[in-house]
């Protein structure tokens, strides 16, 4: 499994909660979307959602309450 440093993926105002999250939802779209055009899956959800962040494709947004803003 790749396991890129957290800073890879996170900017600093972002948390490692929010990137767990996001990788989460990420992993469980990807196995739906296999599911439903029923494709096996090859490798692991959440290796291709961790994949997804490194590459940009997805980014992380944080509600405006965790930065104290609210």
């Amino acid at each position: 499994m790749l396991r890129p440093s957290e800073n890879i993926i996170t900017t600093p105002h972002e948390s490692y909660y929010s990137l767990v999250i996001a990788v989460a939802k990420r992993a469980r779209q990807i196995t739906e979307e296999l599911e439903a055009k029923g494709e096996d899956m090859i490798e692991k959800p959440v290796d291709l959602a961790v994949q997804d962040f490194v590459a940009g494709k997805y980014d992380i947004v944080e509600p405006e309450i965790l930065h104290g803003k609210l």
